[in-house]
């Protein structure tokens, strides 16, 4: 069963860090990085998720855990971990909104899942949103396609995220680092990790970058109009959780 999960964000690097980590020799990978259990397959069961990692009974100091970035952001996923896995040490890689909420987007359209401009997309995610949530509390078997698919912005609002997490875990069962640290320095990154979770550090040849789509330049306007929506969303990761990842 996981001793840790990496939770987030949607197009925040959580591939490449996952792929990095399972190269460690005490480290067991799951059968897939995203077993999407607590979002998705929640209704398949504990011995379905039990099933997804390797045994660890010839040798107990190995880890294993999984990576599914909608863990983060779905409303029910914090309260079923809790209650299954109180102990287990949680991931956060939180991207720049805007450039999260353009790469999202573009990973819609490459998959055809979204067939609106990018402007016409986000003017429309309150229509799309509209009563989604509320139905996923009332009904933990509904899948809100919309909620998954058309959050560009819901999901860079990550004070309101953090915070169904943490009043639930301790600080010190997190580990919350920005994509952009990230990217720049994954080795620097994959070592606090590897602290995080009480294991010796490794070094590895390459750091490839996994999972990364190539896509044209957000319109300047569109950037401007979005730096100032998601100001008062950063803000709030500051004063909240004295969180400061510079992206104004």
């Amino acid at each position: 069963m996981p001793d840790f999960l990496i939770i987030g964000t949607q197009k925040g690097g959580t591939t490449s860090l996952y792929n990095y980590l399972i190269q460690h020799p005490q480290i067991l990978p799951a059968s897939q990085k995203e077993v999407h259990f607590f979002d998705l397959k929640f209704h398949h069961g504990i011995d379905w998720y039990r099933q997804q990692f390797p045994p660890r009974e010839s040798n107990p100091l190995m880890l294993t855990g999984e990576a599914s970035p909608y863990y983060l952001f779905h409303p029910l996923v914090p309260h079923r971990v809790k209650e299954l896995f109180p102990q287990v040490k949680l991931i956060v890689l939180l991207r720049n909104p805007v450039e999260r909420a353009w790469s999202h987007y573009n990973h819609e359209v490459r998959w055809g899942f979204e067939t609106l401009s990018f402007a016409e997309a986000i003017a429309q995610e309150p229509a799309r949103l509209a009563g989604e949530v509320e139905k996923m509390w009332d009904d933990p078997n509904y899948y809100s396609y919309n909620h998954q698919h058309y959050t560009y912005l819901s999901r860079g609002m990550y004070g309101n995220q953090l915070k169904s997490w943490m009043e639930l875990f301790p600080k010190e069962q997190f580990l919350i680092r920005s994509s952009e640290a990230f990217y720049a320095n994954p080795a620097a990154i994959l070592s606090e990790t590897l602290a995080f979770l009480g294991l010796p550090l490794m070094e590895i040849a390459d750091y490839p970058k996994y999972n990364a789509g190539e896509y044209a330049t957000l319109p300047e306007g569109l950037q401007s109009t979005l730096n100032q929506y998601f100001q008062p969303h950063n803000q709030h990761l500051l004063d909240e959780f004295s969180l400061n990842f510079s992206w104004d």
